[in-house]
């Protein structure tokens, strides 16, 4: 739980670094490089750790690479790159404070809602309880948009698409790790994945703003923060958590980029939108404080 909430903290920062980046970044670009950056790193840090581990454990059993779970790792990679520029165009549509709380307040929803479907079992009372509180705080902040005014529908619906992204990324990831495949590798086959896709698409991606000293270290702390860092720790996390409550816990990003908004950006909330805050900061207490799978003392034996 404190590593996927840690990931969570700074997925929080993703809107307000690029909001404080160059003004002549775009969605995509930005996404474009965050992915390269972060999602190479990721792939080249895993591969290492990941050798190193079946150098000391050469006869661990390992998985076998189906085509269910190829396509699980490509989902994972696809909706990781889908994200970026949904995300960070609702950012700049309705702020980062009520566009990040859209996103990934809606996430959990649609993580267990896809649980279910898949696993034909409930998330559970506390889940449903705690999704509530969080679905009715996403739905205040909706309305309530920012002190200047309601939310733009657009930057909603981009907002909701990023959070489905993120449902997909969850779900996915834990059938993996239920298939006995080891977490390095599950989040370094979609680092590494996304970062093929980023690199297909940088040839038609202006990124000039690059070699301004702030467009640097803005992508280099999307890259390796809040992809290399964040998703390693979110998916061992994974390890010890349904799925759902895993995203339901990563609405400690909202929180935080809400916070972020308020105090470095200067984004005045509604009073409406305070309140879904509030709310929405209820249901992530009410889940930490009750739900929690019990972790193996040896969660990942099986590698891949």
């Amino acid at each position: 739980m404190i590593a996927v909430l840690v990931a969570a903290l700074l997925f929080g920062t993703t809107g307000t670094a690029q909001a404080l980046g160059p003004d002549d970044t775009t969605p995509f670009s930005v996404g474009v490089m965050r992915l390269l950056i972060g999602g190479t790193a990721l792939a080249l840090v895993t591969a290492i750790a990941a050798r190193r581990r079946r150098a000391r454990r050469p006869d661990a059993p390992r998985p076998r690479l189906t085509p269910g779970a190829v396509a699980l790792m490509a989902a994972t990679a696809v909706s990781l790159f889908v994200y970026q520029p949904l995300f960070f165009l609702g950012t700049s549509l309705n702020g980062v404070a009520v566009s990040t709380v859209i996103a990934l307040g809606s996430a959990p929803v649609l993580a267990g809602l896809l649980e279910w479907a898949l696993t034909r079992k409930a998330p559970g009372l506390l889940w449903g309880s705690a999704t509530a509180l969080s679905t009715l705080g996403v739905a205040l902040l909706g309305f309530g948009g920012s002190a200047g005014g309601s939310a733009d529908a657009v930057g909603i619906a981009t907002a909701l698409g990023a959070g489905a992204s993120f449902a997909v990324i969850a779900v996915a990831q834990r059938r993996l790790l239920d298939a006995g495949w080891h977490p390095l590798t599950v989040v370094g086959a979609m680092g590494g994945g996304s970062a093929a896709i980023a690199l297909v698409a940088l040839p038609f991606t202006d990124v000039a703003w690059l070699t301004a000293p702030a467009g640097a270290g803005m992508a280099l702390w999307l890259g390796l923060a809040t992809i290399t860092v964040a998703y390693g720790l979110f998916t061992w996390g994974l390890g010890g958590l349904k799925a759902a409550t895993a995203a339901t816990l990563t609405l400690g990003e909202p929180l935080t980029a809400s916070i972020l908004g308020v105090a470095v950006l200067a984004e005045r909330l509604a009073p409406l939108s305070v309140v879904g805050l509030v709310v929405l900061g209820a249901g992530l207490a009410l889940l930490a404080w009750g739900s929690r799978a019990p972790r193996d003392p040896e969660p990942f034996a099986v590698e891949g």
